[in-house]
Order: structure tokens, then C-alpha cells, then sequence
């Protein structure tokens, strides 16, 4: 799978992470589908209820909220993204246990390094986590 990510929709992903450091941020991604190329349309950060830096739950009524907005302008839900501010930008053993969506992107920003983002999407089934191509245009 190749995922294509505007550079405007990165940086909004990079300043939600440093908005919250050093909690991990959290959302969905929106967007179309089509020939095994997914195109990111749209970001939609959503608060980290668990105000943890190990670990993130989004607010059932905002991912909703979410959900209808893209239904309302035609696109559809791709998958989601979080931070690790203090680890690489790969799933951890939390991370793949609680991806229950095998059609998902799972796109992880890491602040490691707070000055060198580090963006990684990947495809993630059981214990098995694959990394997706990620174009930043």
C-alpha cells in the first residue's frame, strides 16, 4: 500500500504531537482509495483521553464526529495516527495488540528527537506490522 500525505497535513500532524508532548497525540486520517494508493484528504486530531505518554484512547463522540464529517465530504476513513514522544516511530507490542483494523494505515510520528520528526505508516495484523510506502508531497 502506498500512502500519499500532503505536506500541510504532515506539519498538522508534527504540531498536534508538539502541542501535547509529552502525551502522545492521537487521531484519524481521511481520505480516497484507489489502485492500492491511498491519498490523505483530511486530519482530524482528537483529544488523548488517557493523557498518557505510553498510550492513547480517542473520545468515542469525537471519533464519531470524525467519521460523519467524512461521510459528509465524500471521503472515507483510512486509518489513524499517534505520537511516541519518547520512542521510534514503530507499533509497540500495545500498539499492534490493539490495532483491530487490518485495512487500516497506522501512521506513528516519532519525538525522539523533537527537532527530527520522524513519520512512519505502517500495516499491521496480529503481531506482524509491515511498513507502508509514505510519500510526503
Amino acid at each position: 500500500m502506498k500512502v500519499i500525505l500532503p505536506a500541510e497535513l504532515y506539519q498538522e500532524i508534527y504540531e498536534a504531537a508538539k502541542a501535547v508532548f509529552p502525551e502522545e497525540a492521537c487521531g484519524l486520517i481521511g481520505g480516497t482509495e484507489e489502485d492500492g494508493v491511498r491519498q490523505i484528504k483530511k486530519v482530524y486530531v482528537l483529544e488523548n483521553i488517557d493523557h498518557s505518554n505510553e498510550h492513547f484512547t480517542m473520545a468515542p463522540k469525537d471519533q464519531l464526529a470524525a467519521v460523519k464529517d467524512m461521510r459528509a465530504n465524500g471521503i472515507k476513513p483510512l486509518g489513524n495516527f499517534h505520537s511516541h514522544p519518547e520512542s521510534p516511530s514503530r507499533p509497540s507490542d500495545e500498539d499492534k495488540r490493539l490495532a483491530y483494523d487490518k485495512n487500516a494505515s497506522y501512521m506513528i510520528i516519532s519525538l525522539m528527537e523533537t527537532n527530527k520528526p520522524v513519520l512512519n505508516c505502517f500495516h499491521i495484523e496480529g503481531d506482524i506490522s509491515i511498513k507502508e510506502e509514505l510519500e510526503v508531497q
